[in-house]
């Protein structure tokens, strides 16, 4: 007499590329397919005594097969249900930003590495307290302490060279037109700095 193994595997292999076929032609991502052909063995591995032997081990299967495409579509319905309310809620809560003008701040971050700046958007953006950033950034609240006054300081250094490049341009545009001069001081004397 054959083990459950033995069983199972020679089932397998008389019915898997059928199977596969059937899970194919039914949903539109062969990696479902491939998901939907696993849950049926595996169903059929806990049922195996279920299980006809012979030809109709195979009708057996695909009706297996159709009950697990069955709760696949449900799934599925339920997640692009969900995915539609998130996107819904998600209009309402967080409006669509604005195109603006980036502020001399927001370019300053941008130039940033992208620790700095994660650190800065949480600390900015998030509102979260020093022990709070250490828990997301996986960090002691000193190591936390010690990068967030390194970030703030090549902040206040990309906000200068930044300053000093708007100057450099405002230079060239007062030799081209003496009333541009008056529009850069006017930007110029709305920045402010992060401490």
């Amino acid at each position: 007499m054959s083990s459950p193994e033995e069983l199972f595997s020679q089932l397998f292999e008389r019915t898997h590329v059928a199977l596969l076929g059937y899970a194919v032609r039914r949903v539109g991502d062969p990696a479902d397919a491939a998901d939907v052909v696993a849950e049926t063995y595996l169903v059929a591995w806990r049922r195996l005594e279920d299980v006809p032997t012979g030809p109709e081990a195979r009708p057996w299967l695909f009706g297996v097969a159709r009950r697990v495409l069955a709760n696949h579509y449900r799934g599925e319905r339920r997640r692009l249900a969900l995915a539609d309310r998130l996107r819904d809620s998600l209009h309402q809560a967080v409006p669509p930003p604005e195109v603006h003008e980036p502020t001399l701040v927001e370019r300053a971050v941008e130039r940033l590495g992208d620790d700095d700046r994660e650190l800065l958007h949480l600390l900015a953006w998030e509102e979260l307290a020093r022990e709070e950033i250490a828990v997301a950034m996986g960090l002691t609240r000193a190591a936390v302490r010690v990068r967030l006054h390194r970030a703030r300081a090549r902040l206040r250094e990309a906000m200068r060279d930044i300053e000093q490049e708007m100057e450099g341009v405002a230079v060239q545009r007062i030799t081209v037109s003496g009333h541009e001069s008056h529009r850069w001081a006017t930007a110029r004397r709305g920045t402010e700095e992060i401490s």
